[in-house]
């Protein structure tokens, strides 16, 4: 037997084998699977942690890179079986299971308490500080089935709740070609948390698929050209994005370190191709440890990517901009070591630019350079 299915798996006596996740740890820090051993393939044999003489079960994303993987320790005498459907399918047994809780009051309620001061609070500092939610508003909250998204979406209808500002909010999924598993997941995890979605249909993914150079950024810029669009159809004048303070922080390093320029992800912009839309990031103080710790803390699990074409995740770890985020997320935590503050002096640093010590500047497309200014 070369393959397993999760329901065999479920059959097995526990002390019989081990679950082996080769994902990269980028990809279980969006979704890990309890008792899981994360060990890259070339590393499965001198993990401490795994016993040979016992069945081992290597799990993927979806079933493909841990066939190859089984194959070779096959090869080696070891009895190893590849999961069949890989992460998904482990997570579209997982949420088959009855409920014995209310999950989405158990969210909510977390929200409430555990972690008001991580992330509630630093949502609402960033909707009152950069003014993101105005009276008025008609705002399409976008989910892309990650873990980011769906917290911005409770933490919406929490603001709701609340009733500070007379807004309306719409939850917004475009489907660009999921395979049906991942689409059902998104609906899955949606109905747990009580978040009332709406999707739309487009074929982005088939529409990119065949792109050499950049597909996952070309996927991206017409992600958001369909949302802008359905969202303005809905009579919405902003969209909400899930990115988080991490995000901010990568991307100043990434714009000096691998773009000579020194630049942020902005907490809302106007959008330069739909008039009178706003893009807007609720979740821009909020820290990416804690929203994985609202979500373990709620056993919540959601996957990394929804694309039907690659077998990691699709903001692409084989991609060259992903490969780059991955290093500098590794450079911050290196840097962390040394100096605890590193993190906030980075993201305070777009905060205090002073132009009279920079050489040159871009305003509105215009460079100017200090000269103009310089008093002979």
């Amino acid at each position: 037997m070369n393959s397993i299915t999760i329901e065999e798996v479920k059959e097995l006596p526990k002390d019989s084998y081990q679950l082996i996740d080769i994902r990269d740890a980028e990809s279980i820090a969006h979704g890990a699977i309890p008792g899981a051993i994360a060990a890259p393939q070339e590393d499965i044999l001198s993990c401490e942690e795994v016993d040979p003489s016992k069945k081992l079960v290597i799990c993927c994303s979806r079933g493909k890179f841990s066939v190859e993987a089984a194959d070779k320790l096959r090869e080696k005498g070891i009895d190893a079986v590849s999961l069949e459907g890989g992460y998904v399918a482990w997570l579209m047994d997982f949420m088959s299971a009855p409920e014995e809780k209310d999950v989405a009051a158990e969210a909510e309620q977390s929200l409430r308490k555990k972690f008001k001061k991580t992330i509630w609070s630093k949502f609402a500092k960033a909707i009152n500080t950069y003014e993101l939610v105005k009276p008025g508003d008609r705002i399409a909250v976008c989910i892309s089935g990650g873990k980011d998204s769906m917290l911005m979406a409770k933490c919406f209808q929490e603001l709701k709740r609340h009733n500070k500002f007379d807004f309306e909010d719409k939850f917004l999924v475009m489907d660009p070609g999921y395979s049906p598993a991942n689409r059902q997941v998104i609906e899955e995890n949606a109905k747990r948390l009580q978040i009332p979605i709406e999707i739309f249909e487009s074929d982005i993914f088939e529409s990119v698929y065949h792109v050499e150079k950049s597909p996952c950024y070309l996927c991206a810029r017409m992600r958001r050209g369909h949302l802008y669009t359905y969202a303005k159809s809905m009579g919405c004048n902003k969209i909400a994005l899930g990115h988080h303070y991490d995000d901010v922080i990568e991307t100043i390093l990434m714009g000096m370190l691998y773009g000579a320029q020194i630049q942020t992800m902005m907490p809302k912009l106007h959008s330069t191709n739909f008039e009178g839309m706003e893009l807007i990031r609720p979740l821009y103080l909020v820290r990416e440890d804690d929203i994985k710790a609202w979500r373990d803390y709620n056993d919540l699990h959601f996957i990394q990517c929804a694309c039907k074409f690659t077998d990691t995740c699709t903001t692409c770890n084989n991609e060259g901009n992903q490969s780059k985020r991955v290093e500098i997320k590794e450079l911050i935590k290196r840097l962390k070591q040394v100096n605890p503050y590193v993190e906030g002096n980075i993201f305070k640093s777009i905060e205090n630019v002073n132009l009279s010590t920079v050489i040159a500047y871009k305003k509105d497309g215009v460079k100017h350079s200090f000269l103009e200014e310089y008093d002979d």
